[in-house]
């Protein structure tokens, strides 16, 4: 069963530029622009195996559509662990159309949630899940859940599954170092709906 799927329609950025190398196949790394209906613009960070991005034809139109899964990998820097969260392409199209941010992943949640109300009263529900991956891993993402959803998704126990459909978003802060005050960007899924699910068998 597919537990984490993607699909993004945006315009690159900046140009393709290579990432890593993993057991003889190179990767390259870039920047989608997708815009939501309100005009903001999320950022978000694609990571594609050489051979995809080599068999795109870039005269079939200005924008590029992008299927894959998200994904995460913990980081260790400066003896820090920092979640990076990316979007992991099994397929690239260039074409024409309208902005697209469709994600859905399933999985158990993995830290209690945590609810909150705005100053305004909005309710708000940031939820961890693990979505499982081959051979035994997992990817953890965090989930933004709104209104009623947030309120009963609230009450999810760890290890409890649950599906959240929606969009990748991607959120400046300001993050306090020692070093002084830094921006950092946070990627997250912001819920068009959520409930919870029967683990698979």
């Amino acid at each position: 069963m597919e537990h984490n799927s993607i699909v993004l329609r945006g315009s690159l950025q900046d140009l393709p530029q290579f990432s890593h190398e993993n057991h003889g196949r190179r990767f390259y790394r870039f920047v989608l622009e997708v815009p939501r209906l309100s005009g903001a613009v999320d950022l978000l960070p694609v990571i594609v195996q050489e051979q995809i991005l080599f068999r795109l034809d870039p005269t079939a139109g200005s924008m590029l559509s992008v299927t894959g899964q998200i994904r995460s990998h913990n980081q260790r820097q400066d003896g820090l662990r920092r979640l990076l969260i990316f979007v992991f392409a099994t397929d690239i199209v260039a074409e024409e159309g309208e902005p697209i941010n469709e994600a859905l992943i399933e999985g158990p949640v993995c830290r209690v949630p945590t609810y909150r109300r705005t100053p305004l009263g909005r309710e708000i529900c940031d939820v961890m899940v693990a979505v499982p991956r081959a051979f035994r891993r997992a990817d953890y993402l965090p989930c933004i859940l709104w209104g009623r959803t947030a309120q009963e998704l609230s009450q999810c126990g760890v290890g409890q599954w649950i599906s959240v459909k929606g969009r990748l978003q991607s959120r400046v802060y300001t993050k306090l170092t020692p070093d002084g005050a830094t921006e950092r960007t946070a990627y997250e899924l912001s819920a068009l709906s959520a409930e919870c699910i029967d683990p698979p068998a």
